[in-house]
């Protein structure tokens, strides 16, 4: 999680956060992928989002922008700690398709939802609709898959931060994902050529197939270290732990897809909302 962000931007903006160190040089231009481009894709001061909406949205809904919850302007929310309705401006740059420019800058009018427990995602509530960013950028959100994603899917990793597309399968699920003192529920573990790096914090896992989103990407194991920041371990249902050094991780997404009703509203009450509540 913490090389997710970029250190020194993430400690200006957070007023120190888990990433520690200064920034790496961009990449190399990202490789084709077939089913997936930059489209609905943002870039943050310090990671990477997407525009989403989920399955009971409708058109003139606030759109809204996820990332990770280690990547709130607020710094990251404490085990066991939930922010919900938080006052935020917060902008975000809207990518063309190509990733190669920007249509615009979106901004959000509150953080709807943020935690790193069981899961790491916030998801901004933006100042415009779905409709009318369709109607101005040309750009429709990305929509987030209702169920549970599938063991061998070809996913892509998609970072507005670095304009970069990482493509891979899902490899499996990590019962318990621990870091430092923060624990995540069923996280989706990369095949190797998902190599992410600092700044694709928040970063959307696309079925490829679909096109819809499955997960956000979040952390990786750095030096083979046993659950402490930047290396993550895999608890199994026993208390086993196992560390994979070089692997990477994303949290699933159809949890929050399951809370989300029309006017871009968490319900945290839903009977099919098993995100955790304040």
């Amino acid at each position: 999680m913490t090389r997710r962000l970029i250190g020194l931007m993430a400690a200006a903006l957070t007023g120190g956060v888990l990433v520690i160190g200064s920034a790496s040089p961009a990449p190399a231009a990202p490789a084709k992928v077939k089913a997936t481009d930059f489209h609905a894709i943002v870039a943050l001061s310090n990671c990477s989002g997407s525009v989403v909406r989920g399955p009971k949205s409708v058109d003139s809904d606030p759109a809204m922008v996820l990332t990770n919850g280690h990547c709130s302007e607020l710094g990251m929310p404490g085990p066991g700690q939930v922010i919900t309705n938080r006052s935020s401006r917060r902008t975000f740059t809207l990518l063309n398709p190509s990733g190669q420019g920007s249509l615009g800058t979106l901004r959000a009018t509150q953080i709807e939802y943020s935690t790193m427990t069981d899961t790491d995602v916030t998801l901004y509530k933006l100042n415009t609709s779905y409709a009318s960013i369709k109607s101005r950028y040309g750009t429709d959100a990305l929509r987030l898959a209702p169920g549970h994603p599938t063991a061998g899917t070809q996913i892509s990793v998609v970072s507005g931060y670095w304009r970069k597309i990482y493509s891979c399968k899902i490899d499996g699920f990590v019962y318990r994902l621990k870091e430092s003192n923060w624990t995540w529920k069923d996280s989706v573990r990369y095949t190797s050529t998902c190599d992410t790096i600092g700044g694709t914090s928040g970063s959307p896992v696309i079925n490829d197939s679909t096109g819809q989103v499955v997960a956000v990407n979040n952390t990786g194991n750095e030096d083979g270290q046993q659950c402490t920041l930047n290396n993550p371990c895999e608890v199994d249902e026993n208390g086993q732990v196992t560390v994979h050094q070089g692997t990477n991780y994303a949290q699933e997404t159809y949890i929050l897809a399951n809370c989300l009703i029309a006017g871009s509203d968490v319900d945290l009450t839903q009977s099919s909302c098993t995100l955790p509540k304040p």
